[in-house]
């Protein structure tokens, strides 16, 4: 899988923190001049849509950066070295402490135009809770339970994280044939 940002070949690092890169590089413009362009790179995301039985896994979390608690579904950055579907199954299992044998990537998609970063989201079917979740020192997490059509209402809901599942679970609820389609993909039904 390709992405959509890519650095040049002739960019350099000029930053790195814990999370962020910052490149540069020297940019022809159409009129001849040079100008400094950048970019920002950072870990790639998998994110998870847990289906149990005939429900979808969502989370509260809390976070110590974030002035109030948010609706999301299970993810987080991919580690070094990790591909995305491992780094989705850690998440799932760190978050909720649910797991599944029914991996399917849904969607992948660069979601900022100047950063080099992919987000993949998995469905995971079949979810059985495995183990007492363990998120993150800087994570409070709650797990619940919805139906379909609550997950597809989560789009309205200014606390739900995840700005590009937003945007699909929109357009999915207002075309029948979406509607169904996306059904059949989560629940095989």
């Amino acid at each position: 899988m390709s992405k959509k940002n890519k650095l040049p070949k002739n960019a350099r690092r000029v930053f790195k923190g814990e999370i962020f890169e910052v490149w540069q590089w020297p940019q022809k413009m159409y009129d001849g001049s040079t100008e400094t362009f950048e970019m920002l790179k950072r870990p790639d995301t998998a994110v998870v849509i847990p289906v149990v039985g005939d429900k979808i896994l969502i989370l509260t979390q809390a976070q110590p950066n974030r002035p109030k608690a948010f609706y999301s579904i299970a993810g987080g950055r991919r580690g070094k070295g990790e591909t995305p579907l491992n780094a989705a199954k850690r998440e799932l299992l760190e978050e909720t402490g649910y797991v599944s044998r029914d991996w399917k990537l849904w969607n992948s998609v660069d979601p900022v135009g100047k950063m080099v970063w992919t987000v993949y989201t998995y469905i995971a079917r079949d979810c059985i809770f495995w183990q007492a979740p363990r998120p993150d020192a800087g994570e409070k997490i709650s797990v619940k339970l919805i139906s379909y059509d609550e997950f597809l209402k989560l789009a309205d809901t200014p606390d739900f994280s995840g700005d590009e599942l937003a945007k699909q679970l929109l357009r999915t609820r207002g075309d029948k044939k979406e509607y169904k389609k996306f059904h059949k993909l989560l629940f095989g039904k």
